[in-house]
């Protein structure tokens, strides 16, 4: 496994010294380059929409950091909106769609996802994948179904996902049509993906922590697991990470259900004790608090250490729990790579 990229080495199996490092949300507000960029272009979705720029962006992270990856610059509602939905972005208010607030309104969408409607994405991996160095892997992914149609349903972000949560109970069939076509557009997105050039896929379900037990089970695990295995069935050899915010203690089941081979940990979770209780089979990535980033100095110092002691002799990947904030300052993220690279903990 010497000369394969870090990460890719790691997601077969190799337990490393150094962990290979990459943050989610690495590519976006914090960054200088990137708000320039923003400035010059209208709306959030022409930003994602326009191959040359999404592709710069995408790459600005691994040039300003040397990050073991870079991740597609896109967002998670790209396939709602190639599904029909209105999708907008206002500033300073996150995302906007035209709810679908009972089961008549699942015929405002197309009845089959029509993946050439992202072909600008596609596009995009194809010049990051022709700019970026080889030691370096390209990252694709999508949202996980629930978490996706928690935002469709509801037409914007909410603090606990009710509006999903009550349609879901009052409405299952309705709700299970909508996430089988979720899980059919995710699973065609993602392909397309790894043709166009991405190593490795990741699926976000950054809302799963807000299920009751059954409903975690049937809108979570089931469609996630269905995901990973219609995309092994076509590409075994594309590895895929699972991030499902709020698994808690349900963290090693959920490694061994979804057969994926990284499971993203959230901030929540004790890495030496996901260590203790995930297979060495299954890499694990994570799980640095955003704010510790934020605040830097000896908190940040402390936690990376932790983190990177807790996981060692365990395949790998140094990530955050969950995205970088827009607040975070430059050099906080220069001294993350530089100490988890000089082997502390």
């Amino acid at each position: 496994m010497q000369n394969e990229k870090p990460l890719i080495a790691v997601l077969r199996g190799e337990a490393r010294d150094i962990p290979p490092i990459w943050l989610m949300r690495q590519a976006g507000r914090y960054l200088p380059e990137y708000r320039e960029l923003r400035g010059k272009i209208g709306s959030f979705l022409e930003f994602c929409y326009t191959p040359a720029v999404a592709a710069e962006v995408t790459l600005q992270p691994v040039r300003r950091f040397d990050f073991d990856a870079a991740i597609l610059f896109s967002d998670i509602l790209v396939i709602p909106h190639a599904l029909g939905q209105e999708v907008s972005f206002e500033s300073g208010a996150g995302p906007r769609l035209e709810a679908i607030s009972e089961p008549a309104h699942l015929s405002r969408l197309r009845e089959h996802f029509d993946v050439e409607r992202l072909a600008p994405t596609f596009e995009t991996i194809e010049r990051v994948k022709g700019e970026l160095p080889n030691s370096k892997a390209l990252i694709g992914f999508c949202g996980a179904p629930w978490t996706v149609a928690s935002y469709m349903v509801a037409g914007r972000g909410t603090s606990d996902q009710a509006p999903a949560r009550l349609f879901a109970y009052r409405f299952p069939a309705a709700f299970a049509e909508l996430i089988a076509r979720l899980v059919e557009a995710s699973v065609s997105y993602l392909l397309r993906q790894i043709e166009a050039g991405a190593d490795v896929i990741q699926i976000f379900d950054t809302w799963a922590g807000v299920l009751a037990p059954t409903e975690f089970e049937k809108w979570v695990c089931a469609p996630v697991k269905k995901i990973v295995e219609s995309v092994r069935a076509k590409k075994p050899d594309v590895p895929v990470i699972t991030f499902v915010r709020g698994a808690g203690g349900r963290a090693p089941a959920l490694a061994r259900l979804l057969g994926a081979d990284a499971l993203s940990l959230d901030t929540s979770i004790d890495p030496a004790w996901a260590a203790a209780n995930c297979s060495n089979k299954v890499a694990l990535q994570g799980n640095l608090d955003p704010l510790a980033l934020v605040a830097g100095g000896e908190a940040l110092d402390r936690q990376i250490d932790s983190i990177v002691l807790a996981l060692r002799g365990h395949p790998h990947i140094f990530n955050l729990g969950h995205g970088i904030l827009p607040e975070t300052p430059i050099g906080h993220v220069t001294r993350l790579v530089e100490r988890v690279r000089a082997g502390r903990g």
